[in-house]
């Protein structure tokens, strides 16, 4: 955490009428600042502990400090546009041309005086910060450089210098010489114009530390010195550095005897001025000369008078920038070099810029240099050690997102810069926080370029330093006093941090209520950055932001109550009043000013009725959170009378038990709660007000006791009050306060006493005779047994064991016996709860209660008593809990077993059956139970696969479960299978012979072999013989015939002959040809599928002509499409003889029918039997030539000697269907030969597409590639837009080996990516990365023979990387997955250029889907035509 030097924190007069009088009063304020230590400023941000005093340090008090009112109606001074009284002073005709080189490039149309008000700041750090900076225009020295101008021909300015006077530097090299004060007088016009043609313009100024001396450096490189005193010319010096270049730079260094200079050339030299003998000399030493680089900025450090003797000051450090690198040298006691900084790689056109500050770290104070070129601002710090040398050390980084002509420290903490946009940011240096952003374009800054060229001695520089000084304004600013100053074209204008109270007043201005309320408790929590004007210790600035804030907040309310809309809806009024109430209550609870907040700004917003509402509503979340105690009883009460009338009876009882009510109506209160059922408020109120913890309890016993006694059932309300009534008895007995907080320590045991007397009582007050014993435990046994219970259990965890809470205890146990026991109107449940409370208690450690052991006897027999089959599950439960309580210790255990058995509670013999280790007895309640019978193979397994279990325990349920092997698998087949084969799998036949029922057999054998059923088990662990797979088969062939083929094509493990005899003797002959098939038997197969298709077409041909319906014309068409399948599953692997041995016999099968039937009659199903007849036909036409086809039929007895119109109908289908094939492949061919030519052409197009580089310089060595023509180079561009020299690419190594070529690579695209890598990453081709490039040749050089760009091409071409990236891009685009992309790219019409086919080669790569390798074209024949 750094320190500051905030030696701007000065209180500013805020009364100021006018521009003039607050800049006077600004610099008089500046005057008086010398007297700051700079240390101890710094030291007191850190610790506080220095505090400032007005008096100490000269801080002139305001005399009467400006009321709210007069800031506001106060017309803001510094966005009124300045006239001159002079409007011919505006005239520029008489200026010459050469100095229009000073006119700011951004601000060009500035001359229209509508821009002056065009200041854009972010809207969020305006909000946030307020404004930061004033901006202030010196109205009398803009006057004065413009009427010099026109009266004397003094020039455009050109640059400024600022200490305790401002000089002003001007084309026509005149130096003017302002007073600060006495309104800007000009106190001295130094030079003259007839110099000023020798000399030329003024390009530098610098003012020594006593305000002594002026150094004017000249365009053509002369420079002088001035006295400011008397105004004497005191020398003039010509050759101090080589002559033609332009003075760029002049500054003093802290001795007045020394200065630095920077000329056009990039040179720098040490002037020294001496007085020998009453002769004022100067001497001259190069310090750096341009031929090793040029320098353009340089900035000794000045230390302030108080920091004279900072040991880094004997040191005098000058920094200084060139183009590519930042140097700091000492200039005393000798000359060295202490760092040199080089830059990164950044764009050539933007200014290096440098600027020294003493900054706190680490409670010392060291200067701290910034210098940034750009957008990225460094930080050096810069220490001395012991030694004596000096060490530099980097601190963070500010990266913007601008490009930087101008830094300034205002402070240690704050900095102001300038983007080439003309734009102002304030940024704080720590947090790198903008605070605000500022256009200045109405300055119409004035620009260096013409001295940077030096076209005053014919432009002799550096296309690079003349790139540079396209932006540079180094003279053009100057800081000074915290103050910063921007030199115009006609104008002078100052900067300056606001004081925290012209923030705050500057945001009120412009009516922002609540962002100046904001802003001023930034101010008060010591958060706000660039703070001005507040002093003193902590307590006493958060004391005078407070009383600020305070009439801010009154003026706030005034305000809020007077923009009330009279008229409209009240939701519009409550709208406005929730917009605005919040924040005054807000800020008054920050300020801890409850006072403030209950009184007068409670009595302001109860004039409206709205408002006072909305406050009143405000104030809730602050209650409920406890953030707000101490409310004013009138507050209190008209706050509950609020939400009373809104029917917010919820959030009333919520606030009242965070309340202090002691100071209201407790009756009124109780009475409101009971009305409202408020039950929560009312038990708080009788605790809190009254100290009384009984009556809420009987007023809620009188409720809820009379229909529990009458067994009726309860009202949701009743219900709810019951439970209240709980949680209220467990509270008090446990010393919690209900609903929250606890009860007062020494009230704690009387709570617990009064509250367990009250339980305990015989009889209530005022009880009728009828009442029973004991009625308040009655009563909320009834209510809720279980809860209760457990809240008599909490109570005796938290009694100590003294005598009085053991007799409480057996006493209340005793009750709870007497009241349960003797009354038969509890069900088990209940009766069990007590009973498994009881054995917890009598199992602890430390029990000291006595129970009967026959009242458990009792218990037993009340809970198993066979006469009662109601509630079994019910009592079996109750009894669970109870033994596992612990009160298993009261029973015998083998009475208990027997009573249970008798009862059918299994789980109790389970649990009993557990403790004895009788595992496989279990076994058997499991199978008893019909709620958990499911549940016994989990426990199986548990028992056998957990570690812990003896090997006689296993083996004993491994019996038990074998015993019972036929109703586990009745059970669940697929859980017994599994259990059998994760267990025992080498004992599976013997499970086999136990079971006897075939049904059960079949369905464990499906459950163990199919893996379909879904048994978790590696079948390769499974050792299963295959007779036993084949005894499957036959079962599955007897109970579920339709599922064998299914079943065979997952099933394994049989053996084929076997099972074909299985299949033949159930008579399954489709299942026989799938076996027949598998074996490699096709013609076996065939013939058994064709037997069954003409078995079938006989019974359809035979049967009676007059069933109107044939089911099995299905059956037929079913056997055909499988017979089919088959011939074209194996067509493929057999001869063509071998294919018409299958295919013929099942055409002539299909075409029999149709023979028997004539011509004149024809069967009723012989159109059917035709279209089955063209399926088989345009099935078989893949596989067998059409030839054959056609002569097979027509050789045909019956068809040969018929006429040809019996079988016109098969062959024009035939015919049709090539003709459709035939149209198909010559559109599909046509269509992709189009693309194919379509892309490529696109492709030839885009590679042979000429490239247009970004820059004309190369981006590694940034000099113009015209001038290194001389060099036998050459310059490579590439298709991202960057230009190189071929040999500044050779030496970054950018190439790169590909299918052996050298290829070059973009160095800046690739940097960031690994080089070396891309050879072996393709995708980075892709992304262009390594792009082709286009050499250009200069005249003079010819190329290398070894040089891959100028090789002959070779037989073969290659496509290059962009071309490959294309073409891959072009595929992607045309790669589809489906059939119906596949349709729709065919349908549609590609216009005049579709009838022109290309005839070209079809090897090249495929665009459309035809061609993906996983495509299939399946040809559908057209629809058959009408006779």
């Amino acid at each position: 955490m750094e320190n500051e030097q905030d030696h701007e924190n000065v209180e500013q007069n805020l009364c100021a009428k006018t521009t003039e009088e607050e800049l006077n009063k600004s610099f008089n304020l500046e005057a008086s600042l010398s007297k700051f230590s700079y240390i101890d400023l710094d030291k007191e941000l850190e610790f506080k502990n220095d505090l400032i005093d007005d008096k100490e340090f000269d801080i002139p008090q305001v005399d009467t400090p400006p009321t709210l009112e007069s800031i506001l109606n106060e017309t803001d001074d510094e966005d009124e546009s300045f006239v001159l009284e002079d409007p011919t002073l505006l005239n520029i005709d008489t200026i010459d041309s050469h100095s229009y080189d000073t006119s700011s490039v951004a601000s060009s149309d500035s001359g229209d005086r509508t821009n002056l008000k065009r200041k854009k700041r972010l809207p969020d750090s305006f909000s946030l910060h307020g404004s930061v900076m004033r901006h202030s225009l010196l109205k009398g020295i803009s006057a004065q450089i413009v009427s010099a101008a026109d009266k004397v021909d003094a020039g455009l300015p050109t640059a400024i210098a600022v200490s305790s006077l401002i000089a002003v530097g001007t084309s026509h090299g005149l130096a003017l010489i302002f007073g600060k004060y006495q309104n800007q007088a000009l106190r001295l016009c130094l030079g003259s114009t007839s110099v000023g043609g020798q000399y030329g313009a003024i390009s530098a100024l610098s003012i020594n530390n006593d305000c002594s001396r002026l150094l004017c450096g000249f365009a053509k490189g002369q420079i002088t010195m001035w006295d400011l005193a008397s105004g004497k010319l005191l020398r003039s010096i010509t050759d101090a550095h080589p002559p033609g270049t332009a003075i760029l730079h002049i500054k003093f260094t802290d001795d007045p005897t020394l200065a630095i200079c920077n000329d056009s050339g990039g040179s720098v030299f040490e002037l020294t001025f001496k007085r020998v003998m009453g002769v004022r000399t100067c001497e001259s030493r190069c310090l750096f000369s341009g031929s090793k680089g040029e320098v353009c900025c340089i900035e000794p450090l000045h230390s302030k008078p108080d920091l004279k003797d900072h040991p880094i000051t004997q040191f005098s450090l000058l920094a200084m920038a060139s183009l590519t690198k930042i140097l700091v040298i000492g200039l005393k006691p000798s000359l060295k070099v202490w760092m040199t900084f080089p830059y990164g790689r950044m764009d050539p056109s933007s200014v290096p810029l440098l600027a020294w500050h003493f900054v706190a770290v680490h409670n010392y104070v060291n200067p701290m240099l910034a210098f940034c070129r750009g957008d990225v601002v460094h930080f050096l710090l810069v220490k001395r050690d012991e030694s004596g040398a000096i060490h530099v050390t980097k601190q963070k980084l500010l990266h913007l997102y601008y490009d930087l002509i101008n830094f300034t420290w205002i402070n240690s903490r704050t900095v102001v810069l300038l983007d080439s946009a003309e734009k102002l940011h304030v940024i704080d240096r720590q947090t790198q926080e903008e605070l605000e952003t500022v256009e200045i374009s109405e300055v119409q800054l004035v620009y260096n370029s013409s001295h940077f060229k030096s076209l005053a001695t014919g432009g002799n520089v550096s296309q690079a330093l003349a790139l540079v000084g396209e932006k540079a304004c180094y003279q053009s600013i100057s800081s000074y006093g915290g103050q910063i100053f921007y030199l115009g074209t006609k104008s002078v204008y100052v900067m300056m941090l606001r004081s925290w109270r012209e923030r705050v007043d500057h945001l009120l201005k412009q009516d922002c209520l609540t962002e100046a309320l904001a802003l001023a408790w930034s101010f008060h929590e010591g958060k706000a950055k660039a703070v001005v004007g507040l002093s003193g210790d902590a307590s006493k600035r958060k004391a005078v932001v407070a009383d600020r804030m305070v009439e801010i907040l009154f003026h706030y309310t005034d305000r809020a109550l007077k923009k009330c809309p009279d008229q409209g809806k009240i939701q519009v009024m409550e709208q406005h009043f929730q917009d605005m109430v919040p924040v005054i209550v807000d800020y008054c609870l920050l300020l801890q000013r409850k006072d403030l907040l209950f009184s007068q700004m409670y009595d302001k917003l109860s004039e409206n009725s709205v408002a006072k509402g909305v406050f009143l509503e405000c104030l809730e979340p602050y209650i409920l959170s406890d953030k707000l105690v101490g409310i004013t009883p009138q507050v209190m009460k008209d706050l509950i009378v609020h939400f009373q009338d809104k029917k917010l009876m919820e959030n009333v009882e919520a606030l009242i038990v965070h309340m202090d009510i002691t100071s209201l109506d407790i009756q009124q209160v109780v009475l409101m709660c009971w009305e409202n059922h408020l039950y929560d408020a009312m038990i708080y109120v009788y605790n809190r007000g009254m100290n009384e913890f009984i009556s809420p309890m009987e007023k809620l016993f009188k409720v809820i006791a009379p229909p529990l006694n009458a067994g009726k059932t309860l009202t949701d309300e009743q219900v709810v009050m019951g439970n209240k009534l709980l949680v209220y008895i467990s509270c008090c007995l446990a010393g919690r306060a209900y609903p929250l907080g606890d009860i007062p320590e020494d009230l704690v045991p009387l709570v617990k006493n009064q509250v367990f007397e009250f339980l305990i009582r015989l009889h209530s007050a005022e009880a009728s005779p009828e009442e029973e014993i004991y009625p308040y435990v009655r009563t909320l046994l009834h209510f809720d047994t279980r809860e209760f219970l457990n809240v008599l259990a909490l109570t005796f965890e938290d009694f100590k064991n003294d005598k009085q809470a053991v007799e409480y205890q057996q006493r209340i146990v005793d009750i709870l016996l007497k009241v349960m026991v003797e009354n038969s109107d509890f069900t088990p449940s209940q009766v069990g709860c007590l009973f498994t409370f009881l054995a917890r208690q009598l199992a602890k450690p430390d029990n000291t209660l006595f129970v009967n052991r026959t009242l458990f006897d009792q218990v037993l027999e009340f809970l198993c008593s066979p006469d009662d089959d109601s509630r079994h599950s019910e009592r079996q439960q109750v009894l669970l809990e109870l033994l596992q309580a612990g009160g298993i210790v009261q029973f015998e255990e083998s009475r208990l077993i027997r009573m249970a058995e008798k009862a059918e509670f299994y789980q109790i013999c389970e649990f009993m059956y557990e403790r004895e280790h009788q595992y496989d007895k279990i076994i058997d309640c499991y199978l008893r139970d019909p709620l958990r019978e499911e549940e016994v193979f989990n426990y199986i397994h548990n028992i056998l696969s957990i570690p812990g279990h003896s090997a006689e325990e296993k083996q004993s349920v491994w019996q038990k479960a074998m015993d019972h092997i036929e109703e586990l698998v009745s059970l669940k087949p697929c859980k017994a299978a599994e259990l059998v084969a994760t267990h025992f799998s080498e004992q599976i036949e013997t499970v086999i012979k136990k079971l006897q029922n075939q049904v059960l057999l079949f369905k464990f054998l499906r459950s163990l072999l199919d893996p379909r059923e879904g048994i978790h088990v590696n079948p390769e662990l499974l050792q299963i013989s295959p007779c036993i797979t084949e005894w499957f088969i036959e079962l599955l062939c007897q109970f579920n015939p339709n599922q064998v083929i299914e079943t065979l094509q997952v099933l394994e493990g049989y053996r084929l002959e076997e099972t074909i005899q299985i299949t033949q003797k159930y008579q399954l002959h489709e299942v026989t040809a799938y076996l027949l098939e598998k074996k490699g038997d096709i013609h076996g197969a065939f013939l058994i599928m064709l037997k069954r298709l003409q078995s079938k077409l006989k019974e359809i041909t035979h049967q009676d002509e007059n069933t109107k319906e044939d089911p099995s014309l299905k059956d037929i068409e079913d056997t055909m499409v499988e017979t089919i399948a088959l011939c074209q599953r194996n067509s493929h692997n057999l001869n063509q003889q071998q294919r018409e041995a299958l295919w013929f016999p099942l055409l002539e099968a299909m075409m029999a029918p149709q023979k028997l039937s004539s011509s004149a009659a024809p069967h009723r199903h012989s159109e059917a039997l035709k279209s089955l007849t063209m399926q088989v036909l345009n099935s078989m036409a893949a596989f067998i030539a059409l030839p054959s086809i056609l002569q097979r039929i027509l050789q045909d007895p019956v068809y040969g000697k018929g006429k040809l119109g019996e079988i016109q109908g098969l062959i024009l289908g035939m015919l049709d269907t090539c003709n459709y094939e035939k149209t198909l492949l010559e559109t599909t061919t046509s269509l992709l030969n189009q693309d194919l030519h379509w892309s490529l052409c696109n492709l030839r197009s885009s590679v042979t597409r000429g490239l247009n580089p970004k820059q004309d310089y190369c981006s590694i060595c940034l000099q113009q590639y015209k001038r290194r023509q001389e060099m036998a180079d050459e310059i490579i561009v590439f298709s991202c837009g960057h230009l190189y020299h071929s040999f500044c690419l050779q030496n970054k190594e950018c190439t790169i080996e590909m299918e052996g070529q050298t290829r070059w690579t973009c160095y800046k695209c690739s940097s960031s990516n690994k080089v070396g890598k891309l050879s072996e990453n393709s995708s980075e081709i892709k992304k262009g990365r390594i792009t082709p490039s286009q050499v250009k040749t200069s005249p003079s050089c010819h190329p290398s023979k070894g040089d891959p760009a100028v090789k002959k091409a070779t037989s073969e071409p290659v496509l290059d990387p962009q071309q490959i990236q294309a073409f891959d891009r072009l595929c992607h685009l045309y790669r589809g997955s489906s059939r119906l992309a596949l349709l729709t790219e065919l349908s549609q019409s590609r216009g005049s250029e579709s009838s022109r086919p290309f005839s070209g080669s079809q090897s090249g790569p495929a665009f459309h889907s035809i061609f993906q390798k996983n495509f299939q074209l399946q040809l559908i024949p057209p629809p058959a035509t009408e006779d």
